[in-house]
């Protein structure tokens, strides 16, 4: 496995946090390139700049290297924090790779941070060079250019070929779920805006956790880990269908959702995947006694809520890499479903389904899983979505959900 590089704040570097008024929507506040953000419903954190970068490296191990890169940094660091909140004080965004294999998993600690919670406002700054004025620049409504598409790394037909090889596999014994996913390749002749994409997810999906964090971005419904002092809580979603045309149609798909033998099998695997970590975790841990609809703008899924107490000092760090993957990404037993990943989906998914989010020095944060998303690099991107496979899916019905999934990507790149 892959060490861990860092490159730290100064010895005795100031991180000072101040209470300010943060109006309008944070996502503008942002500079044109290189900005982080975490955000829902108006609330949550952005960044900008470089105080210091950890990489991890890779194996299962990475989760802990970076937590404890963090707390090497915030224990040379000079701390004054007044508000004393989560986000607050020194803060880093995180996004790590799926595979543990794959290398890319990062750590970024921002020179400036800006968090709003309700009517609290703060901005954390490291460094002595100051805090710059919250003067918001204006978005773009439009790119400008035609989105065109570059196609997947694995065509339709060949995709179906692998759901069709895992179901077999599953009818064999070898595992009893797999998530595969599949890419689909975006271009432009101009660059896009990270923060014009970002603000079209959060007023479209309001309910999820619009992200950005070096080049990824997207809107997650789905919450792995948040952890405030001992308190927990985890939004578990597997088991998904579309929405309908009208209320009647959409009330019948959410019914037959819930009663979906297939899906609700498919959505325990994944709550027992989070329970399994959790339980012996916590002091007390509370779940749904049975799945609820989560009902967004292109799809609904089954969810299962998830809250406990900490028996154990572990940060919303650590407790992500213990969770990843989860069977809502991966599938049963993990690696197996890894090995399965790996010899069908035909592309390398990167940061795409793994945890991503944000940690602070008392290990406070917030990651979800990084679903409905992009990789930008520059006038491209690439989409991702994926299917959870288990015994009697059928090949076609899983390519259509993840044309389901891909709309909502691919509505934020449509003015």
């Amino acid at each position: 496995p892959g060490g861990c590089r860092a490159r730290p704040v100064t010895v005795g570097t100031t991180v000072r946090t101040e209470r300010v008024h943060v109006a309008g929507e944070l996502l503008s506040l942002l500079p044109p390139t290189a900005g982080l953000a975490w955000l829902r419903r108006g609330e949550g954190l952005v960044g900008w700049g470089e105080a210091a970068r950890v990489d991890p490296g890779t194996g299962d191990e990475r989760f802990l290297r970076a937590a404890r890169a963090l707390r090497a940094l915030a224990d040379d660091a000079d701390t004054h924090d007044p508000v004393g909140r989560p986000g607050t004080g020194l803060v880093a965004f995180a996004s790590f790779t799926f595979d543990p294999r794959a290398p890319g998993s990062l750590l970024v600690v921002p020179q400036v941070t800006l968090g709003r919670r309700g009517r609290v406002g703060w901005r954390t700054t490291v460094g002595a060079g100051g805090a710059p004025e919250l003067v918001a620049s204006p978005l773009a409504e439009h790119h400008g250019e035609r989105i065109r598409s570059a196609g997947s790394s694995l065509p339709d037909v060949a995709w179906l070929e692998a759901v069709a090889g895992a179901v077999h596999r599953i009818a064999a014994g070898e595992l009893d779920k797999v998530v595969l996913a599949r890419d689909h390749t975006v271009w432009s002749r101009a660059p896009f805006d990270a923060r014009v994409l970002a603000r079209r997810l959060a007023a479209r999906f309001p309910d999820c956790w619009t992200f950005l964090c070096e080049g990824l971005l997207g809107a997650t419904p789905e919450l792995l880990i948040r952890r405030t002092e001992r308190r927990v809580a985890s939004l578990v979603l597997a088991g998904s269908a579309a929405r309908g045309a009208d209320p009647d149609e959409d009330r019948r798909l959410g019914e037959d959702l819930l009663a979906s033998k297939k899906d609700r099998h498919e959505h325990e695997l994944a709550v027992a995947s989070v329970r399994e970590v959790l339980a012996p975790r916590c002091l007390r841990l509370r779940l749904d006694d049975e799945p609820s609809l989560l009902r967004l703008a292109n799809v609904q899924h089954l969810a299962t809520r998830v809250s406990g107490t900490l028996g154990e000092d572990a940060t919303a760090l650590e407790l992500a890499g213990a969770l990843h993957p989860t069977a809502a990404v991966g599938g049963v037993p993990t690696e197996v479903a890894l090995r399965v990943i790996r010899e069908l989906e035909g592309m390398q998914r990167g940061r795409y389904a793994a945890p991503v989010g944000w940690v602070d020095a008392r290990g406070d944060g917030e990651f979800g899983i990084a679903l409905r998303c992009a990789e930008l690099d520059g006038a491209r991107a690439r989409l991702f979505a994926g299917s959870g496979i288990v015994a009697g899916s059928l090949p076609e019905d899983e390519l259509e959900e993840t044309w389901w999934k891909l709309r909502a990507m691919q509505s934020a790149f449509q003015a």
